[in-house]
């Protein structure tokens, strides 16, 4: 049973290197920091509308945008609840896609998992033969974009593709990590729901999930006798537009705080964005492969996070916490018992660029001896 430990005031600073939460500018905290107002005033309305239509210009999409207090998670369940009638199928191929099954289960579901060496990416013709056998009718297929456990990016895009051509199937995407930092065209490619954390690349305080709704996906929900009430696309989406609002009350501080950050990825620009996560990826990509190797499948690694096999056998853990207690940064280990002390993973996302990544492995090389 955990016990209390009490929270001091003085914790050292850290620069974090982790698949998220990651570094935040000071001045979008600083953001949080207004005077409390109501979440029914006309000033929410003016703020909440701020950061809906700014997310939809970033993202290039004409789809409905929902913005809740929550994290992803919200939107594995929600999604599910509101999509799904039966049968869903998740391919996994890491922890959190294998996550993803479990909810539709926990929530009644039957699911089929496709399932891949942790990895092993995602295939598209994967998809069109489960799709074709006609063994199943699917309500949902239901993919990992960057399975940030092992490091791979999935072909979202081509898997959406497949998908489009069986108009009673919707395509959910989970992604949390990748979203705002790796560019997809979400109306060009069948995805119906796609959803993300906001304290990963988009380099926010934890505290808010954004999910991008087709008009499809909200029909769909129309047609079903349940549905989630708090992540319920119906009640979001219409309540948007009566009011401009939220159905609940949100954490009106991050929204501040998400405000200020739009501004700056609007500034900067989604391809712009996805561009300069590109170069970090790159770069630690080359690193890796010149001191140890990349665990994803080649040709599918991840844009956001890169998981590092160990092939050096260095001590992990021992190497994490020197590199934390002599530079003050933070990077990962492997996720969980299968990847622990066989792979470390660094997060190249959010404001982070080729300098400070930089700064970072040169650091790993010096408590390494690499």
């Amino acid at each position: 049973m955990s016990k209390k430990r009490e929270y001091k005031d003085d914790y050292p600073e850290k620069t974090l290197y982790i698949p998220g939460p990651t570094e935040v500018r000071e001045d979008v905290i600083e953001a949080m920091c207004e005077p409390m107002f109501g979440h029914r005033m006309d000033r929410m309305t003016d703020l909440y509308t701020t950061v809906v239509e700014d997310t939809k210009e970033f993202l290039g999409t004409d789809n409905e945008v929902v913005i809740l207090t929550g994290s992803g998670t919200e939107f594995w369940e929600a999604s599910t609840l509101n999509l799904v009638d039966e049968n869903i199928l998740v391919p996994t191929c890491g922890s959190f896609s294998e996550r993803h099954a479990n909810v539709a289960e926990r929530l009644g579901k039957t699911v089929d998992r496709l399932e891949y060496e942790w990895g092993q990416a995602i295939k598209p013709e994967d998809i069109r033969e489960e799709l074709e056998s006609g063994t199943t009718d699917y309500d949902v297929v239901a993919t990992v974009m960057n399975e940030s456990s092992t490091g791979v990016r999935n072909p979202i895009e081509e898997i959406g593709d497949v998908v489009a051509e069986y108009p009673d199937t919707y395509f959910v995407v989970d992604a949390v990590s990748a979203l705002g930092g790796d560019y997809v065209d979400i109306d060009d490619h069948n995805i119906d729901v796609i959803f993300a954390s906001t304290q990963k690349a988009f380099a926010m305080p934890p505290g808010l999930a954004v999910c991008v709704v087709s008009d499809d996906a909200y029909e769909r929900e129309l047609e079903k006798e349940s549905a989630s009430w708090y992540g319920g696309f119906q009640r979001t989406i219409d309540y948007y537009e009566r009011k401009g609002q939220t159905h609940s009350t949100p954490a009106i501080p991050i929204m501040l705080a998400y405000r200020k950050q739009m501004k700056y990825m609007l500034e900067e620009g989604h391809d712009a964005r996805s561009e300069r996560h590109r170069e970090m990826a790159e770069y630690v990509r080359e690193w890796a492969d010149e001191h140890f190797d990349m665990f994803p499948e080649e040709g599918y690694e991840s844009q956001t996070v890169a998981c590092i096999e160990n092939t050096q056998g260095i001590d992990v853990a021992e190497t994490i916490a020197t590199v934390d207690e002599e530079y003050g940064m933070v990077f990962s280990n492997g996720y969980g018992s299968q990847l622990g002390e066989k792979t470390f993973r660094i997060g190249h996302m959010g404001e982070h660029d080729l300098e400070s990544v930089r700064e970072l492995t040169d650091a790993i090389e010096d408590v390494a001896g690499l």
